[in-house]
């Protein structure tokens, strides 16, 4: 089994948890980020994760997830929190604004080449304005994103499973809280900075925390 992968992207994080989480082994293949040949190659569009199994090739993050959570019996299956849904959507726009700024400079596969990076800066830029606005903001996205942090401490039931037991929700979060591990200053909670290491060792996915800036 193969995931066709950037470093960064954290729906390619949803993808390589459940891995973890099964204890099953795959390839991973990082593609650059201006590589538009391959994703269409294999799925018809520019997107990545990309699952290959058995000659089959597979898109869209939480597919992949419930195509390999099946094998031998899955262990997502505890119930979700519609809070918690809620506490990640409110939150994603301050987690991107903070995130790929940070990204843009990371010494990550996917911007190997200076053409790779560059097309990652205009394309997500049109997305979230100019990066050097968005760092002039971090004092106000930090302080807004740390007072989130604390209204998501109460929703962590355990370490290993938000809600008690592992469910799709873990996959969210995880990727989430993973997105925002690149970016320094932030202040978890103890329940949250004990979820995240946790998750990061289960699901066999390296945290940020050492290069982030």
């Amino acid at each position: 089994m193969k995931l066709y992968i950037y470093e960064h992207c954290p729906f390619c994080v949803k993808s390589r948890a459940i891995f973890g989480l099964k204890k099953r082994s795959f390839e991973a293949l990082f593609m650059l980020n201006d590589d538009v040949a391959t994703p269409k190659r294999l799925v018809g569009k520019k997107v990545a994760p990309i699952f290959e199994r058995d000659g089959r090739h597979m898109a869209e993050s939480m597919d992949i997830v419930a195509e390999v959570d099946a094998l031998d019996g899955p262990v997502l299956t505890g119930v979700t929190n519609p809070l918690l849904a809620d506490w990640i959507n409110h939150s994603t726009s301050t987690v991107y604004a903070l995130a790929i700024p940070q990204w843009a400079e990371a010494d990550f596969p996917e911007f190997a080449t200076t053409d790779a990076r560059a097309y990652f800066k205009t394309n997500k830029e049109k997305a979230i304005g100019p990066f050097k606005d968005r760092l002039a903001e971090s004092g106000r996205l930090i302080a807004a994103m740390n007072a989130s942090l604390e209204d998501l401490a109460p929703m962590v039931k355990a370490a290993d499973a938000v809600n008690g037991d592992l469910s799709t929700d873990d996959i969210h979060l995880f990727a989430h809280l993973r997105s925002l591990s690149i970016v320094r200053g932030l202040a978890y909670p103890k329940a949250v900075e004990e979820y995240r290491m946790r998750m990061s060792v289960n699901m066999g996915i390296d945290l940020h925390d050492r290069i982030a800036s």
